[in-house]
Parts: structure tokens; sequence; C-alpha cells
């Protein structure tokens, strides 16, 4: 080991070169953030079994008009009646869709970064429709609407989400957060809800 020599000339003690063992085990660590990304799908698949949640994402997807295999300009962009702004592979998300200035694709309009975020807490890589109606759970709950929704409180519900799709309401007499965007009316947004088997309390 070389000398280490001060400014004055006096000789350093070699003690503050001593090495540090790295700690090397993360594995404890991967485990954990496997187990709670099962859990929080699991958690997701019980809300999905429940009739309004499925009744809510019924309504949501009928006013944002989509499909689960739709891109943005889908329905009424130059070539949609051919098929242009619809996609097949559901292993990954689709990207950008007419313009490509956005990213909002599928049933519910989720970007890119959106799935990234929500399909990252569940460990889901893919865009099947599965995969579509969970992510949509998950914003729905990060909202902290789902248990309004379950309930049967929709217009409690309708303030946070219209925050997250520009087609919905605010609640009852209220338009939608991004205006001048088109939007279903509450009275037409809980038709759907209703239709798809969903009840108010």
């Amino acid at each position: 080991m070389a000398e280490v020599v001060s400014k004055s000339g006096r000789k350093m003690s070699p003690v503050a070169t001593r090495e540090v063992t790295a700690v090397k085990d993360t594995s404890p660590k991967t485990v954990a953030l496997d187990a709670k990304k099962q859990i929080r799908r699991a958690e997701n698949e019980e809300y999905l079994k429940d009739p309004n949640v499925k009744a809510y994402l019924a309504a949501i997807a009928k006013a944002e008009g989509g499909d689960y295999h739709a891109k943005y300009g889908y329905g009424w962009a130059k070539g949609f009646q051919t098929g242009k702004w619809t996609f097949t592979d559901e292993s990954t998300h689709p990207g950008a869709g007419f313009g490509g200035s956005t990213t909002a694709s599928g049933l519910y309009q989720i970007t890119i970064a959106t799935w990234r975020e929500y399909g990252g807490k569940m460990g889901l890589t893919d865009f099947t429709p599965h995969t579509q109606d969970l992510m949509a759970v998950d914003i729905l709950r990060t909202l902290g609407v789902i248990d309004k929704i379950k309930a049967g409180d929709i217009p409690g519900a309708m303030p946070k989400a219209a925050t997250r799709w520009a087609a919905l309401p605010e609640g009852p007499g209220k338009k939608n957060h991004y205006p001048p965007q088109p939007y279903a009316e509450y009275p037409d947004f809980l038709s759907y809800y209703k239709s798809a088997g969903g009840t108010v309390k």
C-alpha cells in the first residue's frame, strides 16, 4: 500500500483506507415487490367482479366511444373504415394514433404513460382487454372512488373520475372537466351505467 502524506509532510494513518464489504443480497426486496404487485392485481380482480364496477367501466367505455383495439382516430379519422386506427398486437401498448399527438388507446383511452404506471403496479406488460379492465379499475382505486361506485354513489364518483376521462361529466347538471371536448351528459352516462346492470343508491 502506498504511503499517504499530508501537506506538512506528516505520514497519514492508513486506517481511513479500510475496505467496506457491500451488501449484495437484494432478493428479499425483489420478492416483496413481486408479492405487492400480485396482491394489487388480485384485489383488482375482485373489484372487477362487482356488478356496479363492471357497469361503471361499461359506461366510461360508452362515453369515450372507444374499443378494446382502438387507437386515437378510431371511428372518425381518415382511414378508420378500413381499420387504420385499430391494432391487433395485444402484447404491448400500440403507441400513437392519428396525427401522432396522443397515445390514448383501447376501450378506456389509456396512454402509454398510464399503461406503464398502472401496469407496473400489477406486473402487467400486455394490453389485452382484461389488462385494460384491470388498469381502469386501478385508476378508479387511485382516484379514491371505487368504493363509492360499489355502493352505487355515482354522483359522488363523477368529479374525480371526470379528471381522468374527458368524456365524463363531473356530476348531475355539470359539464366535463376538459371543455371544449365533447362529453356525455350526466343522464346519458347514468343510462349507460344502468343499462350495463349498475344500480344507484
